[in-house]
């Protein structure tokens, strides 16, 4: 009989496409009928809207998660903006559009696969997917075509270095960081890992270096009165494979106090969809990991970024109250728990990169507000006497 079956089930290789891409749906199908506790809007029991193409841009956009999208090309450009080395409006342009191209992709790949969780969990279940809005073979066709074109792009208008990183991303994002959201909470490290790489991007994308060799050492910039008797460096012309480890741990670091803080407040959603995380299984550890990340950005700021020369060493003194605001949030909740203090953390890490990332060009090395402002008095130059030609 065994073997009867065996020869009637089709070959897993041919079922594999057709599960990955109607089975979800299909179980969604079950779950509604058959599961009274599943509740969806109203507006989901609807007939469904032609796909006009407004529509359709407005789908594709919650396909990408446009907003981490935003905040990933942003850091992107960050990076491009502490960077001492020039570059072009078409390098820029290009880093942007193949950054949130990389992101989309991405960001799409994760709710393919995701449907049949997302529709169990009250803030992810009006998704595109999960109502219907497109097919989930739709969705994998602007998935890849975002993912071919995003790297692409890169490559050819960049510089491979970008590219590679950003196929990277997806690679990491859409396969391994989804695989092991079910698996493991060290999900949450690997999504740090992927949510640090755009800063790395930009930084590339002008022709800086991530790893240091003969021609590139790394360089330390010592503050002043640390450094006298020092030969004099030039941070603006000085490619310091130091300073995008600076911007690597500080968009990794952060990750921390303001995702743990979130998933603690969804967190039954996490806990009903079967998700891994560490503030489902373990809260206090959840707050304690969000605490340790929250001190660490106090030395990242204040010691690792200006000593990379990134910035000057003002930068550590005004860096400080951002992130003892926040430092102090983590030890509360921490000590206290509670969603009211899980809230606060959450709250604050949403002004505090944006805050963070404007202290950092503000205190950027070589860079003069008072040229940009117009404020500089006009140096007078001397006017040589003239003379009388034999």
């Amino acid at each position: 009989m065994l073997a009867i079956a065996r020869a009637a089930a089709p070959r897993r290789s041919t079922a594999i496409f057709s599960s990955f891409f109607f089975h979800n749906t299909q179980w969604l199908d079950k779950k509604l009928l058959n599961d009274p506790q599943i509740s969806l809007p109203r507006d989901a029991y609807k007939s469904i809207d032609a796909l006009t193409p407004r529509r359709l841009a407005k789908v594709y956009l919650e396909l990408s998660k446009s907003r981490l999208t935003v905040l990933n090309v942003l850091t992107a450009m960050s990076g491009v903006a502490l960077s001492p080395l020039p570059t072009t409006v078409p390098i820029l342009l290009s880093t942007a559009v193949g950054t949130a191209l990389c992101s989309a992709s991405a960001n799409t790949l994760n709710q393919i696969q995701e449907v049949p969780f997302d529709a169990q969990m009250a803030r992810t279940r009006n998704r595109p997917l999960c109502r219907r809005a497109v097919s989930p073979t739709h969705a994998a066709g602007f998935a890849i075509a975002a993912g071919i074109a995003g790297p692409a792009l890169l490559w050819t208008v960049v510089n491979p270095t970008t590219a590679i990183l950003g196929a990277g991303n997806i690679a990491l994002y859409a396969g391994a960081y989804t695989w092991m959201k079910r698996r493991s909470t060290w999900n949450t490290w690997l999504g740090a890992v992927v949510g640090a790489v755009p800063p790395l991007m930009g930084w590339t994308a002008c022709g800086g270096k991530l790893w240091p060799s003969a021609d590139y050492p790394v360089q330390l910039f010592l503050p002043d009165f640390m450094s006298s008797g020092l030969p004099a460096m030039d941070p603006s012309l000085i490619d310091n494979p130091l300073a995008p480890f600076a911007l690597f741990m500080l968009l990794f670091s952060w990750q921390f106090p303001h995702f743990n803080s979130l998933s603690y407040v969804v967190r039954s959603s996490y806990a009903q969809a079967g998700y891994q995380m560490l503030s489902v299984l373990d809260p206090a550890k959840n707050a304690l990991v969000s605490l340790r990340h929250a001190a660490l950005l106090v030395p990242i700021c204040s010691v690792l970024v200006p000593l990379s020369g990134l910035t000057t060493w003002a930068f550590a003194l005004t860096a400080l109250p951002p992130n003892l605001i926040v430092l102090r949030a983590a030890w509360r909740w921490w000590g206290h728990g509670g969603e009211k203090e899980a809230r606060r953390v959450f709250q604050h890490s949403l002004w505090y990169l944006p805050v963070i990332m404007g202290l950092m060009m503000f205190h950027k090395q070589g860079m003069d507000w008072s040229k940009w402002l117009g404020l500089a008095e006009e140096e007078k130059e001397e006017e040589k006497p003239s003379t009388d030609e034999a």
